[in-house]
């Protein structure tokens, strides 16, 4: 399979559903070019994809697997380098991806994510209570940035014990690393304040450990083989669960909210018991994945496609990058039917890989479930009139080809 006319990706993610149709009319996998002319096969079919991700042949580990890195052509100054170079679970392979996630699941349990529903359920009713407020005398308000955005950040917060003093500057680097169309200026200055945002909180917790992430991943290790978290892995960690464990979320509460004003026989189905909310979850994360295309994954030896369920012939060679194509998957005909770009909570089957599937399945997925289980259906019950306060064609997507929601979700709240 050659590398040959690569799609190019448009970075500022403008038409995310647009270019996921267009991937997927080019076959299940095709090539594409990535900022700053960076080439991969974009992987669109959903049991091909669900397939790779389960491939011991497939790594995530540019040091070892993607030939560019090793080649010294990713420089610092390329927008998705941050996803690529940290030291985590995210970019690990065998060995070391089972020590990391080990360590990190010690710290992340079922327990505590379930003791995290009454303060869920606290920070809820606050946020609504503000949304009351600003949308009184008929306002517009903007829903992304009054409840969908600060719900998982002051969860995700809470949970990692984060000084509230550092709250402001954690959204903005946040926002940063999700800014694919970023110039170099901006990706050395974003790089550097999330680093020193991360410091700060591992200083205040080796000096006042809590009851908390944070302090629990300081002192993570394996008791068997006395390893330990290093300091570059211990703040690569914390990176990867601030930003997975609340942009996800964001762009959940955004879309399913969006999916349901601009679907009112879906909302209906719902308030007359027809489905539930965890199938409005489900449908959501299946026709509006939150992340709309995961950077990278390599393979470790050239990968006949057709062993797996792909075109016979095609190969993607040693060292080539592979895009999970989340949104292109999740609206895969062959998966969901000829109707599968329909949002419909009454589908039978709502399979989607929107967190992953396999060894890297995303450990926060339970707290997204759950913030989204209790904030769903406070809105709405809160709101029973709630309603756009702008078209919904009009309304401006994030600014990544990875982050999927609105930049802002305007609503009366009736």
């Amino acid at each position: 399979m050659e590398f040959s006319r690569p799609m190019v990706i448009d970075p500022t993610g403008r038409d995310i559903h647009g270019e996921a149709a267009r991937i997927r009319e080019r076959g299940p996998v095709t090539p594409v070019e990535l900022p700053h002319g960076v080439p991969a096969w974009a992987v669109s079919s959903a049991p091909l994809l669900k397939r790779l991700l389960t491939d011991p042949r497939v790594s995530k580990d540019p040091r070892r697997h993607w030939q560019r890195w090793i080649d010294g052509e990713v420089s610092p100054d390329w927008p998705l380098y941050t996803w690529v170079a940290v030291r985590n679970m995210f970019t690990a392979y065998g060995t070391d991806h089972t020590r990391l996630r080990t360590l990190v699941s010690k710290a992340f349990t079922a327990r505590r994510t379930a003791a995290l529903r009454p303060r869920i359920e606290e920070i809820t009713a606050t946020l609504l209570d503000r949304v009351a407020k600003a949308g009184a005398e008929g306002l517009a308000v903007d829903l992304r940035e009054e409840f969908c955005y600060p719900l998982p950040i002051q969860v995700i917060g809470e949970l990692l014990g984060l000084p509230a003093e550092l709250g402001a500057e954690l959204r903005v680097v946040v926002d940063g690393v999700f800014h694919t169309s970023a110039d170099a200026a901006e990706v050395a200055d974003i790089y550097a304040r999330f680093y020193a945002v991360l410091g700060e909180l591992v200083a205040a917790k080796r000096a006042a450990p809590g009851d908390d992430l944070t302090s629990a991943l300081i002192s993570a290790h394996e008791e068997e083989s006395g390893t330990r978290l290093s300091e570059q892995e211990l703040l690569d960690t914390l990176m990867l669960m601030i930003s997975a464990g609340h942009e996800t979320t964001v762009n959940l509460l955004d879309n399913a909210v969006h999916a349901l004003l601009t679907h009112p026989a879906q909302l209906a189905h719902v308030r007359e018991g027809r489905a539930s909310w965890d199938d409005v979850i489900e449908e959501t994360l299946r026709a509006e994945a939150p992340v709309a295309s995961l950077p990278l994954r390599y393979a470790v030896e050239d990968l006949p496609l057709g062993e797996l369920g792909g075109p016979d012939g095609a190969v993607i060679r040693k060292g080539e990058a592979i895009l999970a194509a989340y949104a292109a998957a999740g609206r895969d005909p062959q998966q969901h039917g000829p109707d599968a770009a329909v949002f419909d909570v009454t589908r039978a089957s709502k399979d989607h890989l929107a967190f992953g599937y396999g060894v890297h399945h995303c450990l926060g997925a339970p707290l997204g479930r759950l913030e989204a289980r209790v904030a769903l259906p406070a809105l709405f019950d809160r709101f029973p009139g709630l309603t756009l306060a702008a078209p919904a064609g009009g309304l401006e997507p994030v600014d990544s080809f990875i982050s999927h929601g609105h930049r802002s979700l305007p609503v009366l709240t009736g």
